[in-house]
């Protein structure tokens, strides 16, 4: 009997690198993870032979454009990878009958709430990024009867680039850092998700049931990136002294939303996934990053 086929797109990437780190622990699983060599969204004759080739059962899209500052310069390839490939892959996991797991972002909304967003709540990017997570999500939708979307904020590990590893970088180098306190929001640690992720993966195989649509989710807790940075000096044991900015004394090029923070309900409820309070997970990564 064939084990049920997981294919993950972005291999290498912070969520594709905690996903291998778990695949060790789902032996009831065939797991196929794809980097741009073996898988390049950039391509539609990729995608279609990569699908050919596999016929995956489900498929984790966690290959994205993320520079969210190039992506205002750079829009042709944002659009290619999180819009235009999204909706080929979506066509593709229709053909196969593939359960798609679409990731997302917070930057699809517009950040003026100030009470977490639904996920049937009205989506409005301010930045090109945002409007291409947006548009791949649409695209996911559309083209694919079993498509879960799972919008996500702020994601760090131990693995690739992200916040906590620049913060201990930096806080090892300087004595002061200037960190902006008027942005909320719910950071996520990607060792979580990838967890959450497998949940999800176990009811739609246990129930053998389509579940489609919207899910949001986040470590539970509010925070700006001050308090962030904060929390990851204290962890650390650092001397630099942290100080509050105003996003305005920091431009950048893409508009960044206020407030995203995101209700997990509707994923809790469904899934009956965990998600742990912010600062123990941060905890946990740092202490395997020191």
């Amino acid at each position: 009997m064939n084990l049920p086929l997981i294919a993950v797109s972005g291999k290498n990437g912070q969520l594709g690198s905690e996903l291998q780190q778990l695949a060790k622990s789902y032996s009831q699983y065939q797991f196929l993870f794809a980097d741009k060599a073996q898988l390049d969204l950039s391509k539609k004759h990729s995608i279609e032979d990569f699908f050919k080739q596999h016929k995956p059962d489900y498929f984790i899209n966690c290959a994205a454009y993320t520079a969210v500052d190039k992506a205002e310069q750079q829009q042709p390839e944002a659009y290619t990878i999180n819009a235009e490939a999204v909706g080929i892959i979506a066509q593709e996991c229709n053909t196969y009958n593939t359960t798609l797991i679409q990731l997302s972002t917070d930057y699809v909304f517009n950040g003026n709430a100030n009470t977490p967003y639904q996920p049937d709540d009205a989506t409005n990017p301010i930045n090109y990024y945002g409007y291409t997570k947006w548009l791949g999500e649409k695209l996911a939708l559309e083209n694919c009867d079993k498509c879960i979307v799972i919008r996500t904020s702020w994601v760090y590990s131990e693995f690739g680039n992200n916040f906590v590893k620049t913060m201990l970088r930096l806080m090892k180098e300087r004595e002061t850092l200037n960190v902006v306190s008027d942005q909320f929001g719910c950071p996520t640690y990607a060792a979580d998700l990838a967890s959450a992720i497998m949940n999800v993966i176990e009811k739609v195989q246990h129930d053998k049931a389509t579940i489609a649509g919207i899910f949001h989710y986040s470590n539970a807790g509010v925070i700006t990136w001050f308090d962030f940075a904060v929390a990851i000096k204290k962890l650390a044991g650092f001397g630099c002294e942290v100080m509050p900015i105003a996003t305005s004394a920091y431009p950048t090029p893409a508009k960044r939303p206020h407030y995203s923070v995101m209700n997990t309900d509707k994923i809790k409820k469904v899934f009956g996934v965990n998600t742990p309070f912010w600062g123990d997970s941060l905890g946990i990564c740092v202490s395997k990053l020191m």
